[in-house]
């Protein structure tokens, strides 16, 4: 009896069914005692690399969030920006809301963004990108 080969996974598949480091890294970074620390925060970063190059959405989005908030250097962040902009692109709406945060902050200030970001996550229900809209700037 011959072997079947395998399907090729795609993007639903790996959504679906997320592989274990993605299942380790989303625990470690939901986990309330191990969620906060660093190293933590390191190696679980390490872990969601390969699942984001491979477009899982929400590896890119948590992934983003990581190096925007957490990492100091600038070229860290424009990665986690572009992460973030790439699953927001998706549909994530936790990336949206992050996007639209983000844009509102002095050192982007791209009010327009953080709108356009906002309004796609208050479309899908979103409280917090609710509140957020409602603190921008009203468009004259």
């Amino acid at each position: 009896m011959k072997p079947r080969p395998l399907p090729s996974p795609t993007l639903e598949s790996t959504d679906a069914r997320p592989g274990l480091p993605l299942r380790v890294a989303l625990w470690l970074l939901d986990s309330p005692r191990l969620g906060h620390a660093p190293r933590v925060k390191r190696f679980a970063g390490e872990l969601l690399k390969q699942p984001a190059r491979q477009g899982v959405v929400v590896a890119q989005s948590r992934l983003g969030q990581l190096l925007c908030r957490d990492c100091g250097n600038a070229r860290d962040r424009r990665i986690g920006f572009e992460l973030l902009r790439q699953a927001a692109r998706a549909g994530d709406r936790r990336a949206q809301v992050e996007l639209g945060r983000l844009c509102t902050q002095p050192h982007v200030n791209e009010p327009e963004q953080a709108r356009f970001w906002l309004e796609q996550a208050v479309a899908q229900g979103s409280h917090e990108a609710r509140r957020l809209l409602n603190r921008l700037p009203v468009r004259t």
